[in-house]
């Protein structure tokens, strides 16, 4: 495989969106590597686009055959949610660059896996006010909409995501999503002038 993109960001930073856009950027030419989660299917995600949506044993048989990559659990307001990558043929291809939707815990995983020289950091930035309307926004929207897990993944992000984790995780570069075409822009100029990827 080539180099992997991982988009990392708090809660309700628009990363799903600019996920989705680079990934069906012709000029980049990523292929999209899909997590798998235990977690409720949202209104508006597609099994196997967004994630692949599984189950506790699904996840332990995977475990078990030595298919996990990279594993997080979160223990919600609505039980234990799991974030996993699995080793099922999404990075066969030697030629092709790839980007996926992270956490710093997975990013530094995802080095530990592929060498360093594999990962590259893209992180999302948004002020917390904005962040916080977004992500209830989104909730309300929800069928079954769940209010304590957004408080609580919006209080956990603040030190999943600290400052100083993002230092140690040797991030320096950063991209504020306050003005979407903006950010793709920039984060498409910085891919393109570090000599990731050509234009």
């Amino acid at each position: 495989m080539g180099r992997i993109i991982c988009l990392m960001g708090r809660s309700a930073t628009g990363k799903d969106t600019i996920f989705k856009r680079l990934a069906q950027d012709p000029q980049l030419g990523l292929c999209r590597i899909v997590p798998y989660t235990t977690r409720p299917i949202r209104e508006g995600e597609k099994d196997g686009v967004d994630y692949f949506f599984t189950h506790e044993d699904v996840f332990q048989a995977l475990r078990s055959s030595g298919r996990i990559i990279e594993e997080r659990a979160y223990h919600t307001i609505h039980g234990l949610w799991r974030y996993f990558t699995v080793n099922d043929g999404q990075l066969q291809d030697e030629e092709k660059d790839y980007i996926t939707i992270g956490t710093l815990e997975a990013y530094r995983k995802l080095q530990d896996h592929f060498g360093s020289d594999k990962l590259i950091p893209v992180m999302i930035e948004l002020e917390d006010g904005v962040r916080l309307q977004r992500a209830l926004d989104r909730e309300r929207a929800q069928e079954v909409p769940k209010y304590e897990e957004m408080c609580r993944r919006f209080l956990a992000d603040c030190q999943d995501f600290s400052q100083e984790k993002v230092r140690e995780a040797g991030i320096a570069r950063t991209f504020c999503n306050d003005d979407l075409e903006k950010c793709l822009m920039e984060i498409r100029e910085y891919l393109t002038e570090k000599g990731h990827f050509h234009k």
